[in-house]
């Protein structure tokens, strides 16, 4: 059965014509080399692609054999998934086969020399390399001292890595039908912030050993100004990054002084936050004129199974219920 096309709404092109496609696809990414390389399957390319928040999606189909040179990508990251087939992946010192089951993230730093086979549609995240390195730096406490370079293989059948694939997948999802999380600006930053920051902790890089070594927690002062900067700014696009930096510290000692002097993370205290927010809303906002859906989602809340079934926890009943007045 063919893979599903993705992003079909949001088509850059699609064409046989080789400098066409080069030039195309080179000017979302970088400039490359691109050729065919003989084998029977003549090109047909296929390319579609959308912008939302600080990522880019793509879904790029050449359905014939070639090789792909863009040489070092410089100012970006990409976390390339094929979804059939196969392709040789080639960056700086190491090299891959690329499937379904092993996606691929060259690092920009180091030459990018690739080979698709006909029949590898692959879907395409690329992350901007100054936000990649600016989110390592708050998770550190500390500026990079080199540049980062990920393990070239990505193993997608891990939990951490089905669960990234599940957050790359609601991007496509939203870019497909464009009316919901794209007009949510924390429910967008939230999936960023998560994207980003589970790739940096699940995938194997020159980073892995400061990221997993041990950290003094911030104190229990610490802790206080954060909560109260999380209170003041539940409203706004936030992340650890960003509590971390408002009270001085890194994100890693933040979130071992919430664990240890609160038991739960910075992200499960707005969590919480929000969740009091929604309800306050709830009761008192009009059942004729506003939804348990739009609110939830206007405070952050992607997942309205997950979202439900937290408040039901908290408050002992459905939000929709709240909304009601009963």
């Amino acid at each position: 059965m063919r893979e599903r096309i993705l992003l079909e709404n949001r088509a850059v092109f699609a064409s046989d014509d080789l400098d066409e496609v080069r030039d195309l696809v080179g000017r979302v990414f970088c400039p490359h080399r691109l050729d065919l390389t003989g084998g029977p399957a003549p090109l047909s390319a296929r390319f579609n692609s959308a912008q939302l928040g600080a990522i880019r999606v793509s879904y790029l189909d050449y359905a014939a054999d070639v090789h792909i040179e863009p040489g070092e990508l410089e100012s970006f990251y990409l976390v390339q998934v094929p979804l059939a087939g196969r392709s040789l992946i080639r960056c700086g010192g190491q090299e891959i086969v690329s499937t379904p089951d092993l996606a691929s993230l060259p690092s920009p730093t180091e030459h990018l020399d690739m080979r698709w086979a006909a029949g590898c549609p692959q879907l395409i995240v690329k992350f901007d390399r100054a936000a990649v390195e600016h989110t390592l730096e708050q998770m550190l406490g500390e500026r990079l001292d080199r540049p980062l370079v990920f393990d070239l293989g990505l193993d997608m059948t891990t939990g951490q890595a089905r669960a990234w694939r599940a957050m790359a997948d609601l991007l496509v999802r939203e870019a497909e039908h464009g009316d919901g999380l794209a007009g949510q600006p924390l429910a967008m930053a939230h999936l960023e912030n998560a994207l980003l920051a589970s790739l940096l902790t699940m995938q194997p890089s020159n980073y892995s050993a400061r990221l997993n070594a041990p950290v003094p927690p911030a104190l229990p002062k610490v802790v206080r100004r954060a909560m109260e900067f999380i209170d003041e700014h539940a409203g706004h696009p936030l992340s650890t990054d960003d509590v971390a930096r408002a009270v001085a510290v890194s994100s890693r000692s933040l979130q071992e002084g919430f664990r240890r002097h609160l038991g739960l993370t910075p992200m499960a205290h707005l969590r919480d936050v929000r969740l009091a927010r929604v309800h306050e809303e709830l009761r008192a906002g009009d059942p004729a004129r506003c939804t348990v859906t739009t609110v939830a989602a206007r405070w952050g809340f992607l997942h309205q199974g997950r979202f439900a079934a937290a408040y039901r926890a908290r408050y002992g009943q459905a939000p929709s219920v709240t909304l009601r007045g009963r």
